[in-house]
């Protein structure tokens, strides 16, 4: 009786083992996968800048994005060009905010797309500080030339850096 409790017990814990195994494989695969398929269509090349709507006093913890978000300085988000609103879900107040596969200078990221804005001409995404910060660290530069801005489906991403 007792030999059979104990691999009973054996037999559950294995059951168990593989069943997370399984599961942190699908999680891991899930965000690299998706990269490739969402993001290998509906492609917009342009040009990058950087925006910063704080204004110290205006308002407490910074600007509401067309999302209804605030405005986080430290997160991995951007601004569409307005032109491109549907192309990206449509980003507007009270929705989810939407992904995006962004690619220059020899690096990714994924940012969630939380804002809109009427850009300069040739420009089509505006990006928050840290994920300006990823393409131009000293933030010398200004404007990125040759991003590469690709919609992505649904709402399980990993942001940050890609690869």
């Amino acid at each position: 009786m007792m030999l059979f409790r104990s691999s009973a017990a054996l037999c559950g814990a294995l059951v168990a083992l593989a069943m997370s195994v399984t599961v942190a494989r699908t999680e891991t695969r899930g965000v690299h996968s998706n990269t490739v398929d969402a993001a290998s269509g509906d492609a917009v090349v342009g040009a990058a800048s950087m925006y910063n709507p704080f204004k110290p006093g205006k308002e407490e913890g910074g600007p509401r994005t067309a999302s209804g978000e605030r405005y986080d300085p430290a997160a991995w988000t951007a601004a569409i060009k307005t032109s491109l609103r549907r192309k990206f879900g449509g980003v507007q107040f009270g929705a989810r905010p939407k992904y995006a596969l962004v690619e220059a200078a020899g690096k990714k990221v994924i940012v969630k797309i939380n804002d809109v804005g009427p850009l300069r001409p040739g420009r089509i995404i505006d990006f928050n500080e840290r994920t300006m910060r990823h393409f131009d660290p000293s933030l010398e530069r200004g404007v990125i030339k040759d991003v590469r801005v690709s919609p992505l489906s649904g709402d399980d991403w990993t942001l940050g850096p890609v690869g």
